[in-house]
């Protein structure tokens, strides 16, 4: 993390004040939202914050989420305990609430990766075709249609060519949505800001043709496969299955050295 990452806006946005061991008061700020609510991924990587610290590790290598009611800008209380620490990873819980609401339960295991990945057995199915950021579109405002989310004034976000048209109302008829993303005021992406940049694109069913409304989010988990190196992060999400009023979301993040850092998976709510 640079000297200075303290002053941007996603290290102020996840700032914790211990109260005592395993116990932190955090200040859930406005502009990290979807439609007024805060989102889903920034309310983890504040946990990530909080579980990094009750650890003693510095890398969460999976961190889940269970959302059990929407979040509001202002304070907001974390409870932690540690269940296990162990030689090579220390496994750990949390609550996030605000007042009398209990907003999320968190479980994570983390640990120490690097930039590089490990020698040894290394194994990608292949990553999609994404054209580099300077030939993709940043989400802007369509007369009388979409209104880019005040989250995209944080994180620089460029859509794949052919996924933008839901913007405009020419969606191109699959659950795809890939592009590149970073903070819009350049602070490298460590595996803390992970679980917010697996949770920033619209979501992939907009390209099907349903209406650009909330899409609320029941349960994320974010899989760290190692620290990305500075720069633009591809990202590529997707969704195979809706049955049921539900929606799964598979997504897959990977830095310009073209290895794989994240993937991830949510279940959410289809709109009505």
């Amino acid at each position: 993390m640079n000297s200075d990452s303290a002053s941007t806006e996603f290290d102020r946005a996840v700032a914790l004040q211990r109260v005592d061991d395993g116990r932190w008061q955090a200040e859930i700020q406005d502009g990290w939202d979807f439609a007024g609510t805060p989102n889903g991924g920034y309310l983890l990587s504040i946990a990530t914050a909080a579980l990094i610290e009750l650890t003693g590790r510095p890398d969460p290598i999976t961190i889940t989420a269970h959302y059990l009611a929407a979040a509001r800008p202002g304070p907001a209380e974390l409870k932690g305990e540690l269940l296990k620490a162990g030689r090579r990873h220390a496994t750990a819980r949390a609550e996030l609430r605000q007042g009398d609401r209990v907003i999320a339960q968190i479980l994570g295991t983390f640990g120490h990766l690097s930039e590089s990945p490990p020698s040894g057995l290394c194994h990608e199915a292949g990553l999609p075709d994404l054209p580099p950021p300077e030939n993709c579109i940043a989400p802007a405002p369509t007369p009388g249609g979409f209104v880019p989310p005040p989250i995209t004034e944080r994180v620089e976000i460029r859509l794949h060519p052919t996924h933008a048209g839901f913007a405009v109302g020419r969606p191109h008829g699959r659950a795809e949505m890939g592009g590149w993303a970073r903070f819009a005021d350049a602070r490298p992406v460590d595996t803390r800001a992970l679980p917010l940049l697996a949770d920033c694109f619209p979501p992939p069913v907009f390209n099907c043709g349903i209406a650009l409304t909330s899409v609320p989010t029941i349960e994320l988990t974010v899989h760290v496969h190692k620290r990305p190196v500075p720069g633009w992060l591809g990202e590529w999400f997707t969704t195979d299955h809706i049955a049921g009023g539900y929606l799964e979301e598979d997504g897959v993040i990977w830095d310009e050295t073209g290895d794989v850092v994240a993937v991830s998976r949510q279940m959410a709510i289809l709109p009505r």
